[in-house]
């Protein structure tokens, strides 16, 4: 069992628990706490079910040498999903470092597990940008770039009832941390459902379903986010700005810091240390809380995966009994 896998519920293998895959394509900083806040959210959302997770990763993502000798041994290549039973999949966004989605060095190994997750899985989350990437990959949908990134913690509304949403609340806060979106008028017309949007009417959480086919839910947003991680992008956005690795400075993640912190970051418009900045964030408390929405949310999805998992196996033993 995987480092990963310890922070899951056990209880035996058994043909009932639920196989979930994570596609970790988060750049190498943040790889071990995207392992850690996923894992973490599946044990904690998953109840009475047998959970058990595998890590998987796409060779075409650009890793250092010290970054992958820490994967060996706990990723698998995503090469080998197919032949992995795995019932679920997460698939989570990368860094931009081209202009555009299609000119990533791993698109065509994303389009082609996109692909596979269709027919292969009863249901795949995509997490911002491989949201992005899925949409732009089946559809032909464009993100559009915003003005300024879109940073912080923003209350969204339920704008269809849907199983996901059992026993949440109708308007909840969520993370968000992009530079691009996709707007609602293209995905209605390529016959995507929004679920939930921004009060700015962006879309928050939205589905493809397909008959016959897994269901696809795409968060725009971060609801996995632990409650820090805002302030480390923030920290990190602002690194590469001191050092003059980017020319914009970052704005402060909107209705995330407690006002004192809010009100001390305001005031060092010039300071050019970072470690000034570290030491203000490292006590920061976010304003507000979204964890046990998202619990809920997870656990919604994975009581969705069970069911539909066992409807699979019934069926098939209908069939066996029959040819019998």
């Amino acid at each position: 069992m995987s480092r990963v896998e310890q922070f899951l519920l056990g209880g035996g293998h058994n043909r009932t628990a639920i196989h979930v895959g994570l596609v970790n394509n988060m750049p190498d900083a943040a790889l071990r706490a995207t392992e850690l806040q996923f894992a973490r959210l599946l044990k904690a959302s998953a109840g009475t079910l047998d959970v058990r997770l595998r890590l998987f990763s796409l060779r075409s993502i650009p890793r250092s040498a010290d970054a992958r000798s820490r994967m060996a041994g706990f990723y698998d290549d995503a090469a080998f999903l197919q032949a992995a039973n795995i019932d679920a999949l997460i698939i989570t966004g990368a860094e931009p470092s081209a202009a555009g989605l299609r000119d990533e060095p791993y698109w065509a190994e994303l389009a082609q597990l996109i692909d596979w997750a269709e027919i292969g899985t009863i249901s795949t989350l995509f997490s911002d940008l491989a949201a992005h990437a899925a949409v732009l990959h089946l559809d032909g949908i464009e993100g559009r770039p915003l003005a300024e990134k879109l940073s912080g913690v923003y209350d969204t509304a339920r704008a269809e009832d849907d199983p996901l949403f059992f026993n949440t609340a109708a308007q909840v806060a969520v993370p968000h941390s992009r530079r691009s979106n996709i707007a609602e008028s293209d995905l209605a017309a390529k016959g995507y459902h929004v679920l939930s949007r921004l009060q700015n009417g962006q879309a928050d959480i939205f589905t493809r379903e397909p008959a016959g086919q897994s269901r696809f839910v795409f968060f725009q947003g971060h609801p996995e986010y632990d409650p820090g991680t805002l302030g480390h992008e923030y920290l990190r956005d602002m690194g590469r700005f001191l050092r003059g690795e980017s020319p914009e400075r970052p704005s402060l993640p909107e209705n995330y810091f407690d006002r004192a912190t809010e009100d001390r970051l305001k005031d060092m418009a010039g300071e050019t240390d970072l470690a000034r900045f570290n030491e203000i964030i490292a006590g920061a408390l976010p304003r507000q809380m979204w964890r046990s929405n998202t619990i809920k949310l997870f656990g919604n999805w994975l009581t969705l995966v069970a069911a539909a998992k066992a409807r699979r196996a019934a069926s098939r033993s209908v069939r066996t009994r029959r040819r019998a």
